[in-house]
């Protein structure tokens, strides 16, 4: 978000938990390619202009962390409605539904499963090879980012197939790691 409230790229936007209504659901805007014109009246303050026409005076509250998704919380009145939306960038969105759909489906046996990269930072230490078995919750890997040691465990029982770091090595968010079969 930028300083006056606008998004500054793709972003998908969804009520809160507190707005939201049977039947809501997030929308994808891009800003550069807007269904309404909106002016600017002063920092925080504006009128949308929906393309059928008419005009909405709104005021944007408050714009916070929504917690560790990495979204942002921003406060809403428009016509004497109060609403709280949830702003996240696409790509960030897309990254953490795929981690969750992953995660979903790591209890299964079925077919090799790649490992990849939740945050950024340096391999500590890889504990264990190629043709390794190990179990559900056993170390697989340390990760120091912000100068903390974070564990990956082993997601389920399984084979290691391939580890594709060493330790030294510099990872960015969504690199492959390890494959279990």
């Amino acid at each position: 978000m930028t300083s006056r409230g606008r998004p500054s790229s793709l972003v998908v936007v969804e009520p809160a938990a507190a707005s939201r209504l049977p039947g809501d659901e997030g929308q994808r805007l891009d800003p550069a390619v807007a269904a309404a014109s909106i002016e600017w009246t002063a920092p925080r303050r504006g009128i949308v202009r929906p393309v059928g026409g008419g005009a909405h005076r709104f005021t944007v509250g408050a714009d916070r962390s929504a917690g560790a998704s990495g979204s942002r919380r921003l406060e809403v009145v428009v016509g004497g409605w109060r609403f709280e939306l949830e702003v996240e960038d696409v790509r960030r969105r897309a990254l953490r539904e795929r981690a969750r759909r992953d995660r979903g489906t790591a209890a299964g046996a079925g077919g090799p499963l790649e490992i990849h990269a939740i945050i950024p930072g340096r391999i500590a230490a890889v504990a264990v090879s190629p043709g390794d078995v190990v179990t559900v919750g056993q170390t697989l890997l340390l990760v120091e980012a912000m100068k903390m040691q974070n564990e990956l465990r082993a997601p389920r029982d399984g084979t290691v197939g391939r580890v594709v770091v060493g330790v030294g090595d510099t990872i960015d968010l969504g690199d492959l790691l390890v494959v279990l079969e």
